[in-house]
């Protein structure tokens, strides 16, 4: 174990890495102003409840162990800003992950996650994302909404499609998706944006992947399971379930903003968590969307990008529209 300036730092050298079943004893107690903890590259499985303690840690690097569990604790590091878990055991992450508010690095590359925790849309500082060779199939929609997220990776998962809102916010420059082969469609809001998406789109059994899907030629875009029915052109009246959602999500986002005229509206809790994350947005007008939408093709090689994946993939970008009306007028060009 190497300590630098004073409490500052301690670094755990792979030389004399720990048994499995051993870690740092009263490291909390020993070392309560420590900021930066380094122990990577060791052969740790379980992170002890103690580590909740170390209130001023800013660095906490547990990279390359065998770690099959990481303890609710975690949540307590509030002065947290980068998180590295990459090539370790982990099936899941726990929810208080979600309390590291000054969070702005986390990468948890390389392990055995199925899908993320809701709750890490509250890492309202985080930056950089990476969850590359993982096993997620979906992406929590509620990602959409960290306002400070500026590159997202997920290569290397068994993605079948992505938010609808993905790219929506102008901080998000960086998406990397590639090796997704379940993976046919981008949402036209990651436009212009940097992405990767080489070894996408590959052919896959309708019987593998059990999603709604809609079809143009010969490409099949599968979509998120929350989409209940999918408009056409031929529909041009919306259902009265998805007409009131967009009815309560403009008067409750009215009343968030301090109109004065509003009441508090009284739903039950399950319908307020929709209310504040909708299903995506239009990609003509920006209307929400709960439980329709209307997609639109926009094939990769009439865009920027087609000259970087040039036959190294079959994705398109799709447009998400609202009415009919907005699916006619939009052009991913304007």
């Amino acid at each position: 174990m190497c300590v630098e300036g004073g409490e500052r730092i301690v670094t755990l050298t792979p030389r004399g890495r720990l048994r499995r079943s051993r870690q740092p004893e009263n490291l909390a107690q020993k070392l309560p102003n420590l900021v930066e903890l380094y122990l990577h590259s060791n052969n740790i499985v379980v992170v002890p409840e103690a580590i909740g303690s170390l209130v001023k840690l800013q660095f906490l690097d547990l990279s390359d162990n065998a770690l099959e569990i990481v303890c609710p604790e975690i949540g307590r590091l509030r002065s947290l800003r980068h998180l590295r878990l990459a090539n370790n055991q982990l099936k899941y992450l726990p929810a208080e992950v979600g309390d590291l508010r000054e969070l702005q690095t986390l990468d948890i590359s390389t392990n055995h996650l199925i899908t993320l925790p809701e709750r890490l849309h509250m890492c309202l500082s985080l930056q950089y994302l990476t969850v590359d060779r993982n096993h997620l199939w979906y992406v929590p929609r509620h990602l959409c909404q960290l306002p400070s997220l500026n590159e997202l990776s997920m290569a290397g998962n068994r993605l079948a499609f992505l938010p609808l809102d993905l790219g929506r916010s102008r901080e998000l420059q960086y998406v990397y998706v590639d090796n997704n082969v379940h993976l046919k469609g981008l949402p036209s809001y990651l436009y212009n944006k940097v992405i990767g998406c080489s070894g996408c789109g590959s052919p896959v059994l309708k019987s593998e992947v059990k999603l709604l899907s809609f079809s143009s030629g010969h490409l099949t875009i599968f979509l998120p399971a929350e989409v209940k029915s999918i408009g056409t052109e031929l529909d041009h009246v919306l259902p009265l379930q998805e007409m009131a959602m967009r009815t309560l999500h403009c008067t409750y986002s009215r009343f968030l903003k301090g109109v004065k005229f509003l009441t508090p509206i009284s739903l039950p809790r399950s319908l307020l968590e929709l209310l504040h994350c909708p299903l995506g947005h239009c990609h003509r007008c920006s209307q929400p969307m709960f439980t329709i939408v209307y997609p639109k093709l926009f094939p990769l090689r009439e865009t920027p990008m087609a000259g970087l994946h040039q036959g190294r993939t079959a994705v398109s970008f799709v447009a998400y529209c609202c009415s009919t009306q907005c699916l006619q007028t939009f052009d991913l060009l304007s």
